[in-house]
């Protein structure tokens, strides 16, 4: 509970330190269909790119308070930043200067929980609070991982992605072992996943197997599973944010508003078991399409869009 009595809400952090993997893109379309499912959302935007409000078509007001002035501000009311998106979808969007947070509060004490601090007034007013993570594993991911329950990881079915992911997880362990022990990566999320190639089917497989090596060890990233479905490629997907809109006001019947909608559905039903709720009906996925299945460091070494 927080200090008026509320529910605390969960905090999931998107982060992948490398680009181009369908971080914001997710973050926009599964608070998108989460809200659709009934759950109070609240996206945080930590990425100096602001790419977030392309997807609601917000255009922030000159005076609007960002998160960079959430996070340097004393007297900044976190009520003040938020920009309203959708019915039960609000925002805090980012600016460019996000990028020169990180300067600024490496000097301070505690600067690990800044962010954690500056959202609590408003956090019990939310279900679920979704972070859309810079491309690095700086400061501003550290923020994230401090305020966060779990970690999903965008990601390409890449070889490249794979050693990528070790690195992230050694910075996730880094914060569960200190500043925050309840951390945990609980969810792989594929995207612009391409079933049918080879290359892919043989990443998925790779992945699959370094996580089974941890089941039971308990690690942060023990029990971690690939999201289901993978977001399949689609060009809906691309074209969506140029419009203003979410994959469920640009094309709510194509395969990528299909799989977030799964995926989000599967996570109400692990969350709040006993409020789930059917999805909406979507068109059926191609029979080509099969399903898929993340590398972690070894064991012996601690592990650490868009």
């Amino acid at each position: 509970m927080d200090r008026q009595g509320r529910p605390l809400p969960k905090v999931v952090a998107l982060l992948n330190q490398k680009g181009g993997v369908g971080k914001t893109t997710s973050t926009a379309n599964l608070g998108a269909a989460f809200a659709r499912l009934g759950k109070r959302v609240l996206l945080i935007d930590l990425d100096p790119q602001s790419n977030l409000s392309m997807h609601f078509g917000v255009e922030a007001e000159p005076t609007q308070p960002s998160v960079y002035d959430l996070l340097l501000g004393e007297d900044i009311d976190a009520a003040s930043v938020i920009v309203h998106a959708r019915d039960g979808l609000d925002f805090m969007p980012a600016v460019t200067e996000l990028a020169l947070v990180e300067g600024e509060l490496a000097q301070r004490p505690d600067m690990q929980r800044t962010l954690e601090r500056a959202v609590a007034p408003v956090a019990g007013n939310y279900d679920l609070i979704l972070l859309d993570c810079p491309p690095s594993l700086g400061v501003l991911s550290v923020n994230a991982l401090t305020m966060a329950d779990e970690v999903f990881v965008p990601m390409l079915a890449h070889y490249l992605a794979l050693r990528g992911l070790e690195k992230l997880l050694e910075t996730v362990h880094m914060v569960s072992q200190g500043l925050n022990p309840r951390l945990r990566v609980t969810g792989v999320l594929l995207c612009q996943h391409e079933q049918q190639s080879l290359h892919g089917r043989a990443v998925v497989d790779e992945i699959a197997a370094q996580l089974a090596r941890y089941e039971g060890t308990g690690l942060p990233w023990d029990g971690c599973a690939i999201l289901q479905p993978p977001v399949r490629r689609n060009i809906k997907l691309a074209e969506a944010p140029s419009f203003g809109q979410t994959i469920f006001d640009y094309a709510p019947q194509c395969p990528g508003a299909g799989d977030y909608m799964q995926i989000a559905l599967h996570q109400v039903e692990r969350w709040w078991p006993t409020e789930a709720e059917p999805a909406p009906a979507a068109k059926p996925r191609a029979k080509r399409a099969k399903a898929a299945s993340a590398v972690a460091p070894t064991q012996d070494a601690p592990a650490a869009g868009a």
